[in-house]
This record gives structure tokens, C-alpha cells and sequence, in this order.
């Protein structure tokens, strides 16, 4: 009996300890109205000059929702139209549907390991590509965090909330 109330209580402290490690800190909502390095989009080439040409073929890889929803499908077409004109690859994949979380971030990680150059990510929540945003961070590649839910420590945000 000592035993099992000794590991009971070894238990609680472990999950107490690992609890705490994985606690975030309460960051504020995201108000795009109000953020100190908004931009326009009209103002974007104001901003940071003429959309480069590149030497080699720049991929990236556009992780959507879902493509069951008409507004994802639209955006991915955007990508393409972009992709064209700017003489980039862009490859869009999507989850099966918006509850899809996990196939949502398989798609993220498989595009990290075929060597994408960046992602644009539309996460299903706020949660559910960290650590594809992490391995992305530790690889060096960019990661632009478009509309809907908003990853943390994602460093770039494009869209509305």
C-alpha cells in the first residue's frame, strides 16, 4: 500500500513538472489593426522594394485547411496565379477536411523534409503545426502563417483574424 501511494505521488509531481515545462505564456490577441509593423499591401513594394528574381527555382509549399471549402480552393488558385508571374514552384496540398489536424501537419512535415524553401501555412488551429513551425525554424526555413488561426511563433503573419 506504501508503495502504491508513494508512486501515486511520484506520478502527480511528474505530470506537475512536465506540465509546467509545457505551459505557454499568455500572449495577447493578435490585432492586426493595431500591430507596430503592419503593413498595407498596397504599400508593400514601398515597403521592401520590387518582388526579386531568383537564379534557382525557389518551391514552396502552401499547406491549406481543407480544398472541400471554395475560399481555400480560391486562395490556392492565388498561389498559382503568384507562382506564374513571379517564376516560383508552388506545390498546395491540404487535409482531407478542416478536423483533419494530424494529416494537416504530416502534409507540413513531408513538405519540410522534401526541401521546400518556404511554407505558407493556414493552420486548423492554433496549435496544431508548432512543431512543424519549430522544425522549420531549426531547418531555416520560412514560414508565412496565412489568415484564420495564428501560430505563436510563427514569425510572419499575412491575413485577417
Amino acid at each position: 500500500m506504501i508503495f502504491r501511494t508513494r508512486l501515486l505521488a511520484l506520478l502527480a509531481l511528474a505530470l506537475l513538472v512536465v506540465g509546467g515545462m509545457f505551459a505557454q505564456e499568455e500572449l495577447p490577441p493578435l490585432d492586426p489593426d493595431t500591430e507596430p509593423d503592419r503593413i498595407e499591401w498596397w504599400r508593400m513594394e514601398e515597403a521592401f522594394g520590387a518582388v526579386p528574381t531568383f537564379e534557382t527555382t525557389v518551391r514552396v509549399g502552401a499547406v491549406a485547411k481543407t480544398l472541400i471549402n471554395e475560399y481555400w480552393r480560391l486562395l490556392g488558385d492565388g498561389y498559382e496565379n503568384a507562382a506564374e508571374r513571379f517564376g516560383v514552384d508552388v506545390i498546395l496540398q491540404a487535409a482531407q477536411n478542416e478536423a483533419d489536424q494530424l494529416g494537416q501537419l504530416a502534409i507540413a512535415e513531408a513538405m519540410l523534409t522534401l526541401g521546400f524553401d518556404i511554407l505558407l501555412i493556414s493552420p486548423q488551429s492554433d496549435a496544431n503545426l508548432i512543431p512543424a513551425v519549430e522544425k522549420a525554424a531549426e531547418l531555416g526555413v520560412p514560414v508565412v502563417n496565412v489568415n484564420d488561426a495564428v501560430i505563436a511563433t510563427a514569425r510572419n503573419y499575412v491575413g485577417n483574424v
